[in-house]
């Protein structure tokens, strides 16, 4: 496999820090929204988006290059997400935090729009909400899952490879955290549609 990642991961491995910083440049914003969508925080997001450059810079000598970077970049992401979130639930972090105005409107984009009125953006808010709140509730063992599937959009596979567990495991924690979201949304009367 010698992808163009691969390329500059060899690079540099061997010192070549523009190829580094090319490295950066290609999923620098990816990994962010990777991190603000796990932990619902600009600046840890920002953070989480340092930390896992420095640990791929640091870690270059145990890329392998028989697998594509990205699924590479995207554990050390995850995994490095997932620290935070278990380090989170020793503090007095509540789940319920307001998000600063504007931030995490991209983030549900998946939701289906029509006409844009103040109405329908005003429903279009509040169940994006109750969709961030449904999510950051999920336990920690389907959140990942279902944020790598349904909002980076990645197979099974894939989701399997970033997390180093059998594909099975991820279509049933998929299966599940789907499910949990479901109730989660049919507890909110205000969310089902006439």
């Amino acid at each position: 496999m010698n992808s163009v990642e691969t390329r500059l991961a060899k690079l540099a491995r061997n010192g070549d820090r523009g190829a580094f910083a090319e490295l950066v440049d290609l999923y620098k914003d990816k990994i962010y929204h990777l991190a603000y969508r796990m932990l619902n925080n600009k600046h840890e997001a920002e953070d989480a988006v340092q930390e896992t450059f420095l640990r791929v810079y640091t870690n270059l000598h145990r890329y392998d290059e028989q697998q594509k970077f990205s699924t590479w970049i995207f554990r050390i992401g995850t995994n490095h997400c997932i620290d935070r979130l278990r380090k989170r639930k020793h503090s007095a972090y509540s789940l319920d935090a307001e998000m600063p105005d504007g931030e995490g409107n991209d983030y549900y984009s998946m939701l289906p729009g029509n006409e844009e009125t103040p109405e329908r953006l005003m429903i279009l808010s509040e169940t994006q909400i109750q969709i961030r709140k449904a999510i950051d509730a999920l336990p920690e063992k389907y959140k990942s899952v279902v944020i790598l599937r349904y909002l980076q959009d990645m197979s099974l596979q894939e989701i399997s490879d970033v997390l180093d567990m059998p594909v099975t495991t991820v279509k049933t924690r998929v299966h599940r955290g789907r499910e949990y979201l479901r109730k989660k949304l049919e507890q909110d009367p205000s969310l089902i549609e006439d």
